[in-house]
Order: structure tokens, then sequence, then C-alpha cells
């Protein structure tokens, strides 16, 4: 009897502890991708994390100012269970060095989609615990981060990807039930968001719908990532090229035959799955992407047990 007792009081405090980490590769000409031969991934995990007791970080985006590179990426806060919006810094891409906490807010942050427009700094973070999509702002890049203005609203939409193209802003949003992509147009980033007439363009399919990183250019054409949740969550990413995109119409097409663009490596820090990718041209041919893997669980005390 009391074994029993033991074993159900370690279950309630004991938890199996995500293991997201963040890591590099690189890309061919066709979008294959491997390591980076001189960098040990992961470039990034908790233990950089100084100002918070992170459990993980994942879901790096990246942008490039003068000489340097800025990283956003999510780390869990242990204190809250909430996720916190971080920054690290690189001059090369390769090395980065942990900075601190940008943004949090009282509900969840992750997907911190960080763009420019118009010399303006601007990152749209997951926030569907808020139910709804925000804009913020830098006021003071990178480090200081203002709320300014809510896009839309009614949904626990999540990873929300925007990219302009031809004269129109586009913004694809999975939700929590991870089965379902739903696309939205505007002709102003601060304007009226329109759901495409098209929209849900994906619908029962938890291998393609959620996003997966950013929206990028691919030999003159739009490339979409999404996440593979099918039998897991997080398990690899598949990419799409877009080969319609206007507001009446919208066509895209499986790329490299159908197979995963990133996927678990069996061992180590991606072991069991890759769920994110942030595509740069580095130089006139190199492509390196900033990714986060999935290691296998550990153990963690469950302080949130009532």
């Amino acid at each position: 009897m009391i074994q029993k007792e033991i074993k159900q009081l370690i279950k309630k405090f004991v938890y199996r502890r995500e293991n997201w980490t963040i890591g590099i590769c690189i890309a061919d000409s066709s979008l294959h991708f491997q390591p980076v031969s001189n960098i040990k991934n992961p470039v990034l995990t908790a233990k950089h994390v100084r100002d918070i007791q992170a459990e993980f970080v994942a879901d790096p985006f990246v942008i490039r100012k003068d000489d340097l590179w800025y990283m956003f990426f999510e780390a869990l806060n242990t204190a809250d269970g909430l996720g916190d919006i971080c920054l690290a810094t690189s001059t090369d891409f390769f090395n980065w060095s942990y900075q601190q906490v940008v943004l949090n807010e009282p509900f969840h942050l992750s997907y911190p989609y960080v763009f420019e427009w118009n010399d303006e700094y601007y990152m749209i973070p997951e926030t569907y615990q808020a139910n709804e999509i925000r804009l913020y702002k830098a006021k003071n890049f990178p480090y200081q981060w203002v709320f300014e203005k809510t896009l839309l609203t009614g949904a626990d939409y999540v990873d929300s990807s925007l990219v302009y193209f031809n004269e129109k802003w586009w913004m694809f949003s999975s939700t929590t039930s991870n089965d379902t992509l739903y696309l939205h147009y505007a002709e102003d980033l601060l304007g009226q968001w329109v759901e495409h007439p098209a929209s849900p363009i994906i619908e029962h399919n938890s291998c393609f719908a959620r996003p997966a990183g950013r929206i990028f250019n691919w030999h003159n054409h739009l490339v979409r990532l999404a996440q593979d949740d099918e039998l897991a969550y997080g398990r690899q990413v598949y990419a799409f090229k877009v080969l319609e995109l206007t507001a009446h119409s919208y066509r895209e097409q499986q790329m490299l035959d159908g197979k995963p663009m990133l996927k678990a490596g069996g061992s180590g820090w991606n072991a069991i799955g890759m769920h994110h990718c942030d595509l740069h041209q580095i130089d006139l041919n190199r492509w390196a992407a900033c990714v986060d893997g999935r290691g296998k669980p550990t153990l963690g005390l469950n302080f949130f047990s009532p």
C-alpha cells in the first residue's frame, strides 16, 4: 500500500520534460539540408537562458540588421509554465550569444515571427491564449517591443506566418487542432484582414496544416513550410511551392517528391522530432537555417500540481 502511494505521488509531481533545442543547418540548391560541419548542434539550449529558468527553447526566427544576426525564440518559463520571447545574437549565423528575455505577457508566447517593413521592425508571436493574433512593434530594437494592433480575433490561431507578395499581405494560420490551415490577406499590414475565399485551404489533415517557419522565396516561388503532427507533435517539416496566390485563388504543390525537408535524426538533440525552419541566404551560394529539434524527454518536477 505504501509503495502504491509513493508511485502515485511520484506520478503527480514528476513529469517527462520536453527537450526542444535550437540548431543550425545549411541547404544546397535543391533545398536538401545537412548539418554544418564545423558547428556542434544544438547551438542554443535551455541552459543558455540565464534570466529565467527555462524548460526548453524552440521556434527560432532570425533577422539581420547591419552586421549582426538577431534570433528571437521561445523559452518556456518554468515559473509560470508560459512561453517568453528571448533574444540571441551572432556575427556569422553559426555562433550565438544569448542576450535576454525581450517580451513576456500574462499569456503564452511562442513562434516570434519577426520581420522588417518600411524601416520598422515588427513581430507576430503566437498568442492563441489571448484568442487573437497580435502585432508588436520594436520601440527599441531588438530589446523593447510594444503591442501595436490586434490583426484577427475569434479563434485559437497558432503559428501565424505572413509574407508580402504582389502588393498584398498574406497570412497563413492554423489552430490548436493542428489539422486546419486558414489564409487571410490585407492591402495594408495595419489595415483590415479578410479571409480568403478558398480558406480554409487545408482541412482534416494534421500532416500539412500547421505552419513550420518563415515563408520564403526560392527560385522565384514562395515556399510554405508545414509541420507534421499526424502521429506525434512536431515530427518533421514538409515544403510546399506556392503556384498561385491571388485574392481569388490559391494553389500549391508539395516539393522534394513528397519527402520531408527536415526530420528526426534518431539520436541526439533531434532524436524524435523537428518542427521549425527559418531559412536565409547568407552569401551568394549558401543558405543557412535556424531549426529546432526534439531530443528524448527527461524527467522533471511538476511545480504546478495541486
